[in-house]
């Protein structure tokens, strides 16, 4: 045999192998993720016995422990200075939903029911809140974006006043690419920005008009979402402003609105998403007066570590939010708000992730937080606590993968990227994916706003790049048609209602078991790496990425 045959031979031979070490450790560890765990930590999760899992109530105390247990078990340490849980500071505010928003001025006056209407609260620490004939300016878009050179509060002095916005930004309405992001929502479209700017300004009371194509949500999940008790941040902007009031009318109320002040509704709208709007006063004022019942409050995020090897130092995190909206007394039948899909699938999750990583044949180089948010339900305030007080430094953190309502419609050819082309982390995906014979894609409806409204979101506004891959939507059996029509679907009858149950007889776990395998292999792949994976060019916090990076 000659020396060249030997040299290919055993190229050959050292690659095999090489490979057959490799996916041996990997194989270990994804079959360690198991259906039959999964099932049982979704069933239990979504169970009455967690009363919904609301913040700052019995069922808050029996999920977070719950969540510690199973972190223990998986054999991960506590992150916090010995315990699994960061503790949150809250404000609790619940307002009397008897009240009534009175509108004068105009053809008629108006008497607006709470629920069938508007559904409003106040960020505002203090028993009763009084807002007397506050004159109604109409602010289109509600955006101030100098980058975008759009201003919707250009010329109008909004002090003591309250403004009436629109949902989602210009470019939804017109597809008009050179208007923000064209058709996909920009933060700009986001209900809390809308509100921060508002308060900015000096508005008294910002009222959103209901959509559901544009809020991307019925009016139903508007009336669930918003009719309890709304948190806040102990430290955050609106109860710091003059904003008195924040909340959402009907599109039917926002046209009598308009009837009344003798203005176009479909006309001003319209000339709403174009370059030149000026505010209009619409000579009606709005009066409204309500009791709060006001509580400093805690709840907590719930974190464990997974110690790496060579590089234990640097940390990629994982996170699903574990909060839901609990009790509800106005839904006769059911009124516990199990949230099974959202979010209890992606707890579940984060449970066999941890196990995947313990059946490493050989730890992993970097270290793993596993964190499970409280509040997303609220604003993503959990998320956003842990970004402004890290449990381990930011410009040492990786990444964020974040999972949010899994898969329960059967397997698919690919998976979404939320957010695709926004970071370097997009190419892990992309290459796990490959290996399974799958692909990649962007989110087939951006105009819904997904990118900012999960808790990787906290995270990117703090720099640190951030990935959230959501289930897809080729569906192997029934196509793309079907798979989005599903998603829709359910959207339109569970989303934030009682009838988000755990239903295994009605779920197919085959797509969220290959998509986990998909979460665990991203971060694992990372955790080989020295690579910190960047911000593309343009990104909008990837300033701040870049500032944290050079002073480490």
């Amino acid at each position: 045999m000659s020396m060249k045959i030997r040299l290919v031979l055993l190229f050959i031979i050292s690659a095999i192998s090489g490979c057959k070490v490799e996916n041996k450790g990997i194989v270990s560890a994804l079959n360690s993720i198991n259906t039959d765990s999964l099932k049982k930590e979704i069933s239990i999760l979504a169970s009455d016995e967690f009363l919904g899992r609301a913040p700052s109530t019995a069922g808050e105390v029996k999920t977070i422990n719950y969540i510690a247990k199973q972190f223990k078990s998986e054999g991960l340490m506590p992150a916090n200075n010995g315990s699994y849980f960061q503790e949150v500071s809250l404000l609790k505010i619940t307002t009397d939903n008897s009240m009534q928003l009175n509108i004068k001025g105009g053809k008629k006056q108006l008497s607006l029911k709470y629920s069938d209407d508007f559904i409003g609260s106040t960020p505002q620490v203090a028993d009763n809140i009084k807002i007397e004939n506050s004159d109604i300016v109409f602010v289109g878009y509600g955006i101030n974006s100098p980058e975008n050179n759009w201003n919707d509060y250009a010329g109008i002095d909004v002090k003591g006043k309250t403004v009436l916005i629109m949902v989602n930004d210009p470019g939804y309405a017109t597809s008009d690419s050179t208007l923000f992001n064209g058709k996909a929502m920009t933060y700009y479209g986001r209900w809390t920005y809308k509100y921060e700017e508002a308060a900015r300004e000096g508005a008294k009371a910002a009222l959103i008009i209901h959509e559901t194509g544009a809020a991307a949500y019925p009016w139903a999940v508007v009336q669930n979402s918003w009719s309890g008790s709304q948190f806040y941040l102990e430290d955050n902007e609106l109860t710091k402003s003059d904003l008195q009031l924040k909340g959402w009318v009907t599109t039917e109320t926002a046209e009598k609105l308009f009837e009344s002040a003798g203005l176009d509704y479909n006309q001003l709208t319209l000339s709403a998403a174009k370059r030149g709007f000026k505010p209009v006063n619409m000579n009606l004022k709005a009066s409204v007066e309500f009791k709060n019942h006001v509580e400093h409050t805690k709840s907590n995020n719930v974190a464990a570590l997974l110690p790496g090897k060579d590089l234990s130092g640097e940390y990629i995190i994982y996170t699903a939010h574990w909060d839901h909206f609990g009790v509800n007394n106005t839904f006769k039948d059911d009124s516990i708000l199990n949230g099974a899909v959202d979010n209890a699938t992606g707890v579940a999750a984060l449970f066999e992730i941890a196990r995947a990583f313990k059946n490493l044949p050989e730890k992993q180089s970097r270290s793993i937080l596993f964190l499970s948010v409280t509040c997303e339900e609220q604003g993503l305030l959990g998320s956003e606590f842990y970004a402004k007080h890290p449990l381990f430094p930011l410009d040492k953190t990786v990444c964020d993968i974040n999972m949010d309502a899994l898969n329960i419609f059967g397997k698919t050819k690919d998976m979404t990227i939320i957010g695709f082309g926004n970071s370097q982390l997009d190419n892990y995906v992309v290459d796990v994916l490959k290996k399974y014979g799958r692909y990649a894609n962007p989110d087939p409806m951006p105009e819904k706003g997904g990118y900012f409204r999960s808790d990787h979101f906290s995270f990117a506004k703090a720099g640190v790049p951030s990935l959230y891959v959501s289930q897809g939507v080729d569906n192997v059996e029934h196509g793309k048609e079907w798979g989005l029509s599903q998603s829709e679907k359910w959207i339109m009858e569970n989303y934030h209602k009682p009838s988000d149950n755990y239903e295994p007889d009605k779920w197919n776990f085959d797509g969220m078991m290959d998509d986990i395998k998909v979460y665990f292999e991203v971060g694992y792949d990372l955790s080989a790496s020295k690579d910190f994976p960047q911000w593309t060019a343009g990104f909008p916090f990837k300033s701040l990425r870049d500032k944290m990076m050079q002073v480490r």
